[in-house]
């Protein structure tokens, strides 16, 4: 009979606790500092520093933003990920690697460069002004920069699938009279959905705490153009410590509120699949 305490892999006791200090000190420690500090503040104190007209409209712009270029980095994530796989061209090496530059490029040089290249004066931006095309300082300027540190990660959540699915199955379904369209739909689709919704999760959360690239090419204009980080950090600058964890709290609830509703419809996608 085998000893119930063999079972155990070694060093199991030494990783969890390894694991579990590392969750407290950077994940369970700060998130519990936050809600205490919002806790000083009274019921009627916290929804009047966290449910303003400005906060609202800052609230309203994160997450439609985030939730805007999560979608649009599904779709560009999915094709890139496919003409990568599927695909064999001159530099493609070079184009896969560049895949993972948003990853080590600092938000703020993003940031730079985005304003730069789309004011009136800009590169793209002297040829975008005469046609009525405003990408500087606007909402759709916030939704682009998030596109830009989002949907690498689709790509890198999709990309190992593809390369996984046989391509005699895409084969089979074209002997049988599937159209392309029907072989994607009905064979390839449905092993890529979890993936989809991972990097799509990935991406959106990505974007709900962006805070460098967007500070420089939103213009911060309050009810326009001002996301809730950056409102934080306003009024952190203005020693309002209290009045920005009230805010930081209902965007952390809410956040955590979309992850959780994301990762049902992932596992209920790969229990559809199974």
């Amino acid at each position: 009979m085998s000893n119930p305490s063999r079972r155990v892999l070694p060093g199991f006791h030494l990783s969890l606790g390894f694991t579990l200090v590392y969750l407290s000190v950077l994940v369970l420690i700060p998130l519990s500092a936050c809600l205490i500090r919002a806790g000083s503040l009274s019921w009627g104190e916290f929804v009047q520093a966290a449910w303003t007209e400005r906060t609202r409209a800052a609230y309203q712009l994160t997450f439609g933003a985030s939730l805007t270029a999560a979608a649009i980095s599904l779709f560009l994530g999915l094709l890139l990920a496919w003409v990568l796989v599927r695909y064999d061209f001159p530099l493609k090496r070079l184009f896969d690697s560049l895949i993972d530059l948003p990853f080590a490029l600092p938000t703020a040089v993003a940031g730079l460069v985005f304003s730069n290249l789309y004011v009136p004066t800009g590169w793209l931006g002297r040829w975008l002004h005469p046609l009525g095309i405003e990408l500087a300082y606007t909402r759709g300027a916030v939704v682009l920069v998030m596109v830009f540190i989002g949907f690498p990660f689709v790509v890198r959540a999709v990309q190992p699938v593809l390369e996984t699915i046989d391509a005699e199955l895409e084969e089979a379904a074209a002997v049988l009279g599937a159209t392309r369209w029907q072989t994607f739909r009905r064979v390839l689709l449905p092993s890529l959905v979890p993936s989809l919704i991972t990097g799509f999760a990935l991406a959106l959360a990505r974007g709900l705490g962006e805070y460098g690239s967007v500070v420089f090419v939103s213009g911060n204009i309050p009810f326009r153009t001002e996301i809730a980080p950056v409102l934080i950090v306003a009024r952190l600058e203005e020693f309002k410590y209290a009045e920005a964890t009230a805010i930081a709290v209902v965007l952390l609830l809410v956040s955590f509120l979309l992850l959780i509703l994301i990762n049902l419809l992932e596992r209920r996608s790969r229990w559809w699949d199974s």
